[in-house]
């Protein structure tokens, strides 16, 4: 069997693999991931115009991450897949932990208190209605 062929072979396998729907997602992204969810929440089962106009005139930090990650996911489907936007919406979302930098915060008598700066992932992935 020909070295090029095994290539071609696996770069197929890929190509069916590979996730159909739109997606798009934001990694090591310094919130923590109960507070993206809240947000992310609000967005689920939502067109894409809906769903960008509630995280525009959100009051919360995590919305203008996640309008970033919607914007970046319209994007994909309209370049890359060749989907039209006005029938898009939001189908999943998710915010996983990330990693979580630690930090002492000094005390009185010699304590010191553990501040953890907690992070996530956050994806999301359109489909068309």
């Amino acid at each position: 069997m020909a070295k090029g062929h095994r290539s071609q072979i696996k770069k197929q396998r890929n190509l069916d693999n590979r996730e159909k729907r739109p997606h798009a997602s934001a990694k090591y992204v310094g919130i923590p991931a109960t507070k993206a969810k809240i947000v992310l929440d609000q967005i689920k089962g939502k067109d894409v115009a809906t769903a960008a106009a509630l995280l525009q005139y959100s009051p919360r930090y995590a919305a203008e991450i996640i309008a970033k990650v919607l914007k970046s996911a319209v994007a994909n489907a309209e370049n890359n897949l060749g989907m039209d936007i006005s029938k898009l919406y939001v189908e999943e979302v998710s915010a996983n932990q990330g990693p979580t930098m630690k930090r002492i915060r000094p005390r009185a008598q010699g304590r010191a208190y553990r501040i953890l700066k907690r992070s996530s992932h956050i994806s999301i992935i359109l489909n068309e209605r």
